[in-house]
């Protein structure tokens, strides 16, 4: 069946509007069908708040995954030969070394996530984002001695300015933005990789709601839904977590049955965030082009 030529629209100047059907298709080393990629949210909450009270139930829950839920993650992983791309406050490369330290052992890959999860690239005006965007991945580059390339925002939260001061920083991509299955190139040139609200374990505690079972079938489900499509369309499939929530006892064989879930299929691509840039990059007509349409 020919497709017609399908019309390109914007309803702002940050990325055109490209609709799934007729796009140019895309490929994953090894024909892949699916590129997944892990991505570990290791983070810090302050104990005080700017009124002077400590906030206990948030502060002790998060730092249980510091503490002990990293390492049950990091076995699962380590098993399913799965390098994480974490999403990092700064701030773990100080109050947390040993975890910085194993991550950089197993060849994960680290991008900016702020210095804190307390605070929100929103609330700031343009230079004080430059700051702290700045600050954050120079503590993280002293940590890993490598670049950093990638960024996810606290609470995925940007102001009108943030785009163009995380291209000024160096960075290549974000996952901010998750308004699609496929990489988008942004106007001012930064890719924005696919994240996920859905597949992440953040909605066994925050809404909307899921109950356990319920997100493991919804991220099997969709993993299913992905690699089926892509047999003609390869895509991305992202897995958010956060070692206070799958790390706990509780919750851990969830990201063991849908590991095994994704090790039963042939042609999965078990991959980072840099690496997904750098095979798009590498197909000459994808990164030509805003997303390339097939016009006949």
């Amino acid at each position: 069946m020919n497709i017609p030529a399908l019309r390109v629209g914007s309803q702002h100047d940050l990325y055109a509007y490209t609709p799934a059907v007729g796009r140019e298709k895309l490929t994953w080393p090894g024909g892949a069908r699916v590129a997944v990629w892990v991505v570990p949210n290791i983070e810090h909450y302050e104990l005080s708040a700017p009124d002077g009270s400590i906030d206990v139930p948030q502060f002790s829950r998060t730092d249980y995954g510091n503490r002990v839920g990293i390492w049950r993650l990091m076995r699962v992983l380590d098993r399913f030969g799965i390098r994480g791309t974490v999403a990092l406050n700064s701030a773990v490369c100080r109050h947390y070394p040993a975890v910085v330290e194993a991550c950089l052992q197993r060849d994960w890959e680290l991008m900016g996530h702020g210095i804190t999860n307390s605070q929100s690239l929103a609330d700031l005006g343009p230079e004080a984002q430059r700051e702290l965007i700045g600050s954050a991945l120079d503590e993280i580059r002293r940590a890993g001695g490598k670049p950093v390339r990638g960024w996810l925002g606290p609470g995925l939260h940007e102001s009108p300015a943030t785009l163009d001061l995380l291209e000024a920083a160096g960075l290549v991509y974000t996952c901010d933005w998750v308004h699609d299955d496929l990489p988008v190139r942004f106007q001012n040139g930064l890719l924005s990789i696919p994240y996920t609200t859905d597949a992440n374990d953040i909605r066994m505690l925050r809404p909307p709601l899921f109950g356990a079972l319920d997100w493991l079938a919804l991220v099997k489900r969709a993993f299913d839904v992905l690699y089926a499509e892509g047999e003609q369309h390869p895509k991305v499939m992202c897995i958010a977590l956060h070692p206070f929530i799958i790390g706990t006892p509780g919750r851990i064989g969830l990201l063991e049955d849908i590991l095994q879930h994704i090790a039963n299929h042939a042609d999965v691509w078990l991959t980072t965030g840099g690496e997904i840039v750098d095979a798009y990059n590498g197909q000459s007509s994808a990164s030509r082009s805003r997303e390339n349409l097939v016009t006949s």
